[in-house]
């Protein structure tokens, strides 16, 4: 995974689909979409509009499971996080679920304050 980050901020796309299971399904829940196959997730990823980085914040790998967590600052979009599920096999990625938000997006409700503080 780690690898995979590396080359989507290099914008390495050919390097990238060779982590992809040609079927790979990736599910975005927030906006509630699927990309289904490599070259639609080379696409939306390539085609995304540049001012933005990757920054790695944490990694967990069990067996076949691999979760990370990222920081996707955009020069003109804002600061995004995303935190990814990943199903590798046989050293192919083969289906993914990211949630995608940006911080402070999710207002802190009344009720829950006394219990909470800022981050």
């Amino acid at each position: 995974m780690r690898r995979l980050w590396d080359r989507i901020q290099a914008r390495d796309w050919a390097a990238v689909g060779a982590l992809l299971a040609d079927d790979v399904v990736v599910e975005w829940p927030v906006s509630g979409e699927r990309i289904v196959g490599r070259e639609n997730f080379l696409r939306v990823n390539s085609e995304y509009p540049e001012g933005w980085s990757i920054h790695l914040l944490r990694l967990v790998e069990q067996d076949d499971s691999v979760v990370s967590e990222c920081a996707v600052p955009h020069e003109t979009m804002g600061d995004f996080r995303a935190v990814s599920l990943w199903t590798v096999r046989d050293g192919r990625i083969v289906a993914g679920r990211e949630y995608w938000t940006a911080p402070g997006s999710d207002p802190i409700p009344e009720w829950r304050k006394p219990f909470t503080e800022p981050m």
